[in-house]
């Protein structure tokens, strides 16, 4: 039985954690911490839990969570930074949820983060832990970086037309939608309901854009082998749950087969589903579920090519993708845990 440890188990991706773990075939959660809540069992903060996870809130003790076999750390940007190497060095594997170990570039993060990172070494180790593109490396990591839920499902929807080299990689748009939760639990203005409810916003364009382009843009490189142009855009939606993006770009030259491109490109991913030929995939068609469903468009033009990709921002968005990764890195069945139907309605 895997001992898994969570820092920061009060907010959305950790209670997401709590539930999804609490299904878990082959591990069980030993330390919860919270400053706050210490004291308090997981179930009386969260009571859909309850009768699932009896594990009680603690105080962060760094002795009590490298007894654990992973660590995740569900915390705002900056304190998984301070906290890996202790654990790593005492053999634990970290998976960290926010954004201190995507970018690896220390002066791109703090120019997005505003924060000096205080662990450069480790952004060198760390592995991105987007299983369709880096399975590999992250079987062995000791460090992985949760990727962040737009780019998750960006990198996706993009991922078999750069690789074929079939697109112009300078002319990328990703417009992209997302529920509350991905503001996360803090009380904030904009996340309430007289304010998000029955209304439709963009946000984080102006000031130079969101800070989760230049994430999307490192890990399209990475398979474009080249630079990339991205405008990315996101919006937020008067939802709880869900990410809608669609992408638009333009093919080299005229093409065919771009179904069969997507097939084959994802057959053999859990994950991943490639829905029919002129389907449109809804965010409700992955509620609760860590599936990224996509389909693939060809515009009138015969050059525009036009993917949507739906996921759970809490799922296969955050807390689900790093259960997966989890698997990936101790050698479970890579859907031990996350089997569940989405729900509908």
């Amino acid at each position: 039985m895997i001992s898994v440890g969570i820092v920061g188990g009060t907010g959305y991706t950790g209670s997401e954690l709590l539930r999804l773990l609490a299904q878990h075939p082959s591990a069980q959660v030993r330390v919860l911490t919270s400053r706050k809540e210490a004291g308090l069992r997981a179930d009386a903060l969260f009571p859909n839990l309850r009768g699932h996870a009896d594990v009680v809130f603690s105080v962060p003790d760094p002795e009590a969570l490298a007894r654990c076999d992973v660590v995740f750390f569900a915390t705002p940007h900056g304190v998984a930074m301070r906290s890996a190497a202790a654990l790593i060095e005492r053999g634990v594997r970290v998976i960290d949820l926010s954004a201190d170990f995507r970018l690896r570039d220390p002066v791109v993060f703090k120019h997005w983060y505003g924060l000096e990172h205080s662990a450069p070494a480790l952004l060198e180790e760390a592995v991105y832990g987007l299983p369709e593109v880096h399975r590999d490396p992250i079987r062995e990591a000791r460090l992985v970086a949760n990727p962040g839920c737009y780019p998750t499902a960006v990198q996706l929807a993009l991922k078999p037309l750069l690789a074929a080299g079939l697109i112009d990689s300078q002319g990328i748009i990703a417009d992209c939608k997302s529920g509350v939760s991905g503001a996360g639990r803090e009380a904030k203005v904009g996340s309430l309901l007289c304010e998000a409810g029955d209304n439709f916003r963009a946000y984080g364009v102006a000031g130079g854009g969101h800070r989760h382009a230049p994430e999307i843009e490192q890990g399209l490189r990475d398979v474009a082998g080249g630079d990339i142009g991205l405008t990315f855009v996101p919006h937020l939606l008067p939802l709880i749950r869900g990410i809608h993006a669609t992408v638009y770009t333009r093919l080299k030259a005229p093409a065919t087969g771009l179904q069969t491109l997507f097939e084959s490109t994802y057959a053999n991913e859990p994950f991943v589903d490639v829905m029919p030929a002129g389907s449109h995939p809804e965010t409700r068609h992955v509620r609760a579920g860590n599936t990224c469903r996509l389909a693939v468009h060809l515009a009138a033009d015969q050059r525009t090519v036009i993917v949507l990709s739906v996921i759970d921002n809490l799922v296969k968005g955050a807390s689900g993708q790093a259960v997966q990764n989890m698997n990936i890195m101790f050698g479970l069945d890579e859907r031990s845990g996350l089997d569940a139907v989405p729900l509908s309605p």
